[in-house]
C-alpha cells in the first residue's frame, strides 16, 4: 500500500479559513440529530476560548462539513478535528452508540478567495435538499454559523 501524502502543517495565508469534511465510521448515520448538533455548538463555542473560530457547518447524518480558521500556532488542525471527534463521540457514547464512531483521518482544503468561500457554503448548505431530507436548505434543523469568517485579502 503506498504511503499517504502528509498534512501541511502550515499554510501560506496567515489565518487561512478551512473547508473540512469529516465522515462517520462505514458512514453510519448517528451524527445529524438534536444532541450532538447541541454538542457541536458548544464544543465549537468554546474553541473560540483556544484561538479557534468555526463558521459556518453542516451536520447531515453520516458527515459533517465546517469551515474553521485557527489563530493558534500551537494548535493544529489536526489535533483541532481529533478533539471535535472524541467530544462528539463522548455524546455518543452517553446514548449508547457503539463505538468507532468516525473515520480515520478528514478531508480538508484551504479557501483561496471570497468567491470560493461563497461557492462551497452553497453547495455545503444544500447538501440536505439533494439527499432528500428538507425542500429548502434553511429547513435543515443541522446547520448554522457560529462566527461570521469573512474572507479577507489581508488574511495573506
Amino acid at each position: 500500500m503506498p504511503e499517504r501524502l502528509r498534512r501541511l502543517e502550515s499554510a501560506f495565508q496567515r489565518l487561512p479559513i478551512y473547508f473540512v469534511t469529516a465522515c462517520t465510521h462505514n458512514r453510519l448515520p448517528v451524527i445529524g440529530r438534536d444532541d450532538i448538533h447541541t454538542a457541536f455548538i458548544r464544543f465549537a463555542e468554546e474553541a473560540a476560548n483556544r484561538g479557534v473560530r468555526v463558521g459556518s457547518y453542516v451536520l447531515m447524518p453520516d458527515h459533517l462539513h465546517i469551515f474553521v480558521v485557527i489563530d493558534d500556532r500551537q494548535l493544529t488542525l489536526s489535533a483541532w478535528i481529533k478533539s471535535m471527534k472524541n467530544a462528539l463521540s463522548k455524546t455518543l457514547r452517553s446514548q449508547y452508540v457503539q463505538s468507532p464512531h468516525w473515520q480515520k483521518g478528514f478531508f480538508d482544503h484551504v479557501l483561496r478567495s471570497s468567491e470560493s468561500y461563497s461557492a462551497k457554503w452553497d453547495y455545503v448548505r444544500n447538501n440536505p435538499v439533494r439527499a432528500e431530507f428538507v425542500s429548502k436548505w434553511n429547513d435543515w434543523p443541522y446547520l448554522g454559523e457560529i462566527f461570521d469568517l469573512d474572507f479577507r485579502d489581508d488574511r495573506v
